[in-house]
């Protein structure tokens, strides 16, 4: 990190004396695009804004060139700070010794390429640009309900929403989708955003570096295979193509996927091309109550069939570090072990002639919402877990064997654990977490025929607290709140019936 600071700290003002103390090149050079939504940002710190349909009508690229996101480069160019990019006004308040995003990733884009600020000093402050990086949603179609997603991201969780109506008693997260609902385009051949993207393409692809397809689900999207297939036809040796994807798609679904990829990757019809999917445990039980809808034997079967049948392939496991997964983490620390042994031996060597790691990992922490967070769980009875995992993975530690750990995931992790271990949250905010956790997964257990304690049985004491403050607080339980309960309790008990007969 201290390098890091000494090159922004060299870099920077050379960029801002060109352009505005408060400049950034990500507003005009990052964008996410939610197509199913037609919503837009520059990074994830401003909230995505509406794209105007009218504004799409003879300029594609409004896709990411919206007239807000316009405005909002005038007012940085003018040296003035636009509301939305707070969050790093925040962090830069707390002195100089503090790296915001903002500084962070201009001094990275404009390494990547210089041309892209003399680009924006050449041209009017309402000059259509085209991003170096753009993460991409085609639609909310998934085959998944995790919890800590929503119904805006997840057509399973959306239709659940519908029959059984919103999670009730939660502060602050209660998976409504009234507010959302009349803008969100269901199927992609009736999306006019869909049809925008394809329109841009051709000229966007000149100049696109990265490109991330991310869901709801991207292999069950038609639209992710018309990509590759334009990617087929016209190569991109410019551009570093990632798809987020679960993994649990059926074999015959991933298998067309693998036909699609295959050639883009051997034939290098791209830069790079990675995989990242999602797994925070190894232990079966847990990893699919976790990730509602996962088949560890079917994620495993396609991790598999990925890594043998294409050459060169890589992937990488983003695990989003939350409470459910703080006792069982070194079952998938050990797995990791396994698969690099068994996979780093397909491996090749990069240019300096070094191994390449195939199989990554990355551990961000979840934050939100309060009844996944692992701060809300009490230190003294799951801090030793904490220990533990990190202890394997200094154990296992080798930079220069990529059959181990690199003492960069080491640190990612320490991170984590560190935050934990030491972070002090507030008396309320603890006790809020503790109601919502309960009433999630009463909920979550009820709706979806699960069972909290028989899947962690090392949280039932835990579980006992967040019910007792749960019972602290006087609840609605209303007519209609104890008919939805019996209503489910039937039609719970109606598919285990289906289910025996089938056996």
């Amino acid at each position: 990190m201290e390098h890091e600071y000494e090159r922004i700290k060299q870099i920077l003002p050379g960029i801002l004396d060109k352009t505005s103390s408060t400049f950034c090149l990500a507003k005009w050079h990052h964008t996410t695009i939610y197509l199913h939504l037609g919503e837009t940002h520059s990074c994830y710190h401003p909230r995505p804004h509406t794209i105007p349909l009218d504004e799409l009508k003879n300029n594609p690229s409004a896709l990411h060139n919206t007239n807000e996101k316009k405005l909002e480069r005038k007012k940085m160019l003018e040296g003035k700070k636009p509301i939305g990019c707070q969050y790093c006004w925040n962090v830069e308040k707390m002195g100089p010794g503090y790296i915001s995003d903002r500084k962070q990733r201009t001094v990275a884009i404009h390494e990547g390429d210089e041309n892209r600020l003399q680009e924006i000093l050449d041209n009017d402050w309402d000059f259509d640009v085209n991003p170096e990086y753009i993460e991409l949603s085609f639609g909310n179609s998934c085959n998944f309900k995790c919890g800590y997603c929503h119904p805006k991201y997840s057509s399973r969780f959306l239709d659940e929403i519908r029959e059984f109506g919103p999670y009730k008693h939660l502060k602050n997260e209660s998976y409504d989708i009234d507010w959302f609902i009349d803008k969100l385009y269901e199927e992609e051949d009736e999306n006019p955003y869909v049809r925008a993207w394809f329109e841009w393409w051709p000229e966007l692809s000149k100049t696109l570096s990265i490109l991330r397809i991310t869901g709801g689900e991207p292999l069950i999207h038609g639209s992710t295979y018309r990509l590759l297939d334009e990617i087929n036809k016209n190569p991109q040796p410019n551009l570093e193509l990632n798809i987020n994807t679960n993994l649990g798609m059926s074999p015959k679904l991933f298998n067309r996927f693998i036909q699609k990829i295959k050639p883009i990757i051997e034939q290098k019809k791209v830069k790079s091309f990675k995989i990242f999917t999602s797994l925070d445990t190894y232990s079966r039980e847990k990893a699919e109550y976790v990730r509602n809808g996962l088949d560890l034997d079917l994620w495993n079967k396609n991790f598999n069939t990925y890594l043998t049948e294409i050459d060169n392939s890589c992937l990488s496991l983003m695990i989003t570090f939350n409470n459910l997964v703080v006792s069982s983490f070194d079952t998938l620390l050990e797995q990791v072990l396994e698969w690099r042994k068994e996979y780093n031996i397909r491996g090749w060597l990069n240019e300096n002639g070094h191994p390449v790691q195939r199989i990554q990992i990355d551990t961000p922490y979840l934050k939100e919402p309060s009844h996944y967070d692992m701060n809300i769980l009490p230190k003294e009875d799951f801090g030793k877990y904490m220990d533990k995992h990190l202890q394997f993975m200094e154990d296992n530690c080798e930079e220069w064997d990529i059959n181990k750990y690199d003492h960069l995931e080491v640190a990612k992790f320490r991170r984590v654990h560190d935050y934990y271990m030491s972070n002090v949250i507030t008396d309320e905010y603890r006790k809020q977490g503790w109601r919502n956790f309960f009433n999630f997964f009463s909920q979550h257990d009820l709706r979806r025929g699960t069972n909290f304690i028989a899947t962690f049985p090392e949280y039932e004491k835990f579980w006992i607290q967040c019910k007792e403050e749960v019972g602290l607080v006087k609840l609605d339980t209303s007519a209609d709140d104890r008919k939805l309960r019996f209503e489910l309790r039937k039609k719970l008990l109606a598919e285990r019936r289906a289910q025996r007969k089938k056996k």
